[in-house]
């Protein structure tokens, strides 16, 4: 990752400085997680991982593109 990360990923350094976990991590927990849609993510990481709003929706919304991604490659 570089400096000059636009969208969700520009939050990923402050990220990992506030709470301590790398963004691989964070993004494990939520393909784990039993949830699927975005606000339900968003909200339980907030309540259950202490996370600010903005955190969590910059990992959710990264995170599902990515598996919407993945789903759609041959």
């Amino acid at each position: 990752m570089t400096a000059t990360e636009k969208g969700p990923a520009s939050y990923f350094p402050s990220i990992e400085k506030k709470y301590g976990r790398p963004i691989a991590e964070w993004k494990d927990l939520i393909r784990s997680s039993p949830l699927t849609k975005h606000m339900e993510l968003v909200n339980w990481l907030k309540a259950e991982h202490g996370l600010g709003h903005g955190h969590a929706n910059a990992l959710v919304a990264h995170t599902l593109a990515e598996q919407r991604t993945s789903v759609e490659e041959p």
